[in-house]
């Protein structure tokens, strides 16, 4: 046979709500969910793929709102030369009869909603083998049935399920765990897999592809699919992943010591090109200790940086400020000011209040110094 090459996503968690982000970026990120779509179409065309499989969680939840589902239905719909095949994972199980009733009625014929585990021929010598998810905790290895699943010798056998070979955390179903060789005990020539919004290769047959446009701080980057080619029955696959997403989430740790250049040590790893920073979410741990006047710089740089961002957050908890002999003196040498310097100074060093209450009087501090500058 000739070689076939197809789509692999997952996790586009379409109507995601991000209801603790600010309303003005709550909006641009819902709505670059949707536009992932057409980006899925593109890349699929670009690689001469005819046939897109999503792993489960296309929908944030198995009542997403009329728009959002019909606008999904009519995106994937209009792209006729390319067929769809979806399973439902734990966000949208098929427990959503009517969210996946009202999906089918409003999508053509190249959409297809997979709702059993049975092998289904997509292509000439080109079987499917899908693992929907029943309801969000299904208890038992969905993927067991393809061991024995059958097939014509020869033909291609590409597996679709949807949850983890290790645990993901807390919300995962633990006694729904795929084992990681799935896809050599059932012949698989790959076996596409969804839940984990990071890109993840399990051996040379197994893969995660991530959310193609990503939500959360958890996976640098931006979100992506994969193109797969598989050049016959028992061939290692060919695995490209390839960048769908607008928006680039990151996370870093930022370790400051006295006598750096904290605010240098920020730009370094924020991205250089200011024109594209509009579409960048950051996460800075912080550790360390600064000077009272070195926070305050550092402080600054962030406050002149933030505006050029989605989103930049500084996670400080563990970045402690070092007073030296004179610096309450920058604050007022006499006088009311002087006085709540000098209260705050002594709780920052009180070793009976908490670790909270020692950090929030060292944030007052470093405030009080700063507005006196400012002033």
């Amino acid at each position: 046979m000739t070689e076939f090459t197809f789509v692999h996503t997952s996790d586009l968690h379409l109507g995601k709500g991000f209801g603790q982000m600010p309303d003005e970026l709550r909006g641009r990120l819902i709505e670059a969910r949707h536009e992932v779509l057409a980006r899925l179409i593109q890349v699929a065309r670009a690689h001469n793929a005819g046939h897109v499989l999503v792993a489960g969680d296309m929908f944030d939840s198995t009542g997403p709102s009329e728009g959002v589902r019909r606008q999904a239905a009519t995106a994937m719909s209009a792209s006729e030369d390319l067929q769809w095949w979806i399973i439902p994972g734990n966000h949208d199980s098929l427990q959503g009869e009517e969210l996946w009733a009202a999906f089918d009625s409003e999508s053509g014929d190249n959409v297809h909603v997979l709702r059993e585990a049975a092998t289904l021929e997509i292509e000439p010598d080109v079987y499917l083998l899908p693992a929907p998810l029943p309801r969000q905790f299904p208890g038992v290895d969905l993927t067991g049935w393809m061991a024995d699943a059958d097939t014509p010798e020869g033909a291609l056998r590409i597996g679709l399920a949807h949850g983890g070979v290790v645990s993901f955390g807390e919300d995962f179903d633990s006694s729904a765990l795929i084992p990681p060789d799935r896809a050599k005990t059932a012949q698989l020539d790959y076996l596409a897999m969804g839940d984990w919004h990071g890109y993840l290769p399990v051996g040379d047959r197994t893969y995660y592809c991530g959310s193609p446009e990503r939500d959360r701080f958890k996976h640098n980057g931006r979100g992506a699919c994969l193109v797969v080619t598989l050049a016959g029955n028992g061939a290692t696959p060919k695995v490209e992943s390839v960048e769908t997403g607008r928006f680039d989430w990151r996370f870093a740790d930022l370790p400051l010591n006295p006598g750096m250049d904290a605010g240098a040590e920020l730009e370094r790893l924020l991205p250089a090109d200011r024109a594209v920073r509009r579409d960048v979410l950051v996460q800075l741990h912080a550790t360390g200790f600064l000077r009272m006047a070195e926070r305050g710089a550092f402080d600054e740089a962030l406050q002149q940086a933030e505006p050029d961002f989605a989103r930049l957050i500084l996670q400080d908890e563990e970045l402690a400020t070092e007073y030296e002999v004179g610096d309450l003196d920058l604050i007022a040498v006499s006088g009311a000011l002087r006085a709540a310097a000098e209260d705050l100074h002594n709780e920052t060093q009180n070793t009976d209040l908490s670790a909270e209450d020692a950090r929030v009087a060292q944030a007052a501090l470093n405030r009080l110094w700063s507005l006196v500058k400012e002033g």
